[in-house]
């Protein structure tokens, strides 16, 4: 009897663990397909701009420029969910702080072709700064580079390869792993995980400003692990804490960090 206990427990296990095997993109990458707003609903001119990766793939991207002829520009790596379409309020908020805006959907979401896959998301993000710096003329000390969630994986490793005035981290991770861990305390997660999104072991070759924004109610990625960036980002750096949850966006509810924001960049 308990022999027979021991087998399915242990059946049990090995099936979990084979389930998050197979199936962990899924819970990494949950693009939208819809597009189903754009900034002209919130009042906002914009320009379509057709983005060519590396490896041919082309993104759809957002580009709203501010009223200012000068003004900064952000270039903005959303989470793994949704799609452009879903960033509307995040674009008006930038763009009511008096920042160009920049938003792109990595392969695979939105309209965008491809799958999504991590080293293609760093390779969308590197043809987004590679648009704004060598066609736009951008200047990269013009250029703020800000992630949330997901999004702050990616541009930490574009942060780490390439110049720009900032970097903004808001609600992310430390690594894949951990997060891994997080949401799979009882398996193995750490061995298993296929994905490395690890922020932690670059940022600290990140040679620009880094403000780190996280908030104690986040349900979905624990702050702690904002503070763990920090403790190991280079200075100068600031860390904000926020309120609300995960999808409440504390760019978007915050007019502290709102504030805050902006004054950060426009020092940088």
């Amino acid at each position: 009897m308990i022999l027979s206990v021991i087998r399915i427990a242990l059946a049990v296990y090995v099936g979990l663990c084979v389930l998050l095997v197979f199936r962990q993109k899924t819970y990494v990458y949950i693009p939208g397909k819809d597009m189903a707003f754009s900034p002209l609903d919130v009042g906002l001119d914009f320009e379509a701009v057709d983005l060519r990766t590396a490896d041919n793939e082309s993104l759809v991207a957002w580009h709203v420029l501010a009223k200012e002829p000068n003004a900064k520009t952000i270039l903005f790596c959303h989470g793994n969910a949704g799609d452009l379409g879903s960033r509307v309020d995040v674009i008006r908020t930038l763009h009511g702080l008096g920042f160009n805006v920049f938003l792109f959907d990595y392969r695979g979401y939105g309209h965008s072709t491809g799958s999504p896959t991590e080293i293609g998301t760093y390779q969308d993000a590197r043809a987004a700064w590679a648009y704004l710096v060598k066609e736009r003329g951008v200047p990269v000390e013009n250029l703020v580079i800000y992630g949330r969630s997901l999004g702050g994986a990616v541009a930490v490793r574009l942060a780490s390869e390439v110049g720009a005035a900032a970097l903004v981290l808001d609600s992310t991770f430390s690594s894949a792993r951990d997060m891994a861990a997080g949401m799979f305390p009882l398996l193995p997660s750490r061995l298993l995980c296929r994905y490395r999104y690890n922020s932690h072991a670059l940022i600290d070759r990140v040679n620009m400003p880094v403000l780190i924004a996280h908030s104690h109610e986040d349900e979905m990625i624990p702050f702690k692990m904002g503070q763990k960036l920090f403790a190991r980002a280079k200075e100068p750096k600031v860390f904000y804490e926020g309120r609300g949850g995960h999808n409440e966006g504390i760019l978007e509810s915050d007019a502290e960090y709102q504030d805050m924001l902006k004054a950060f960049v426009r020092e940088e």
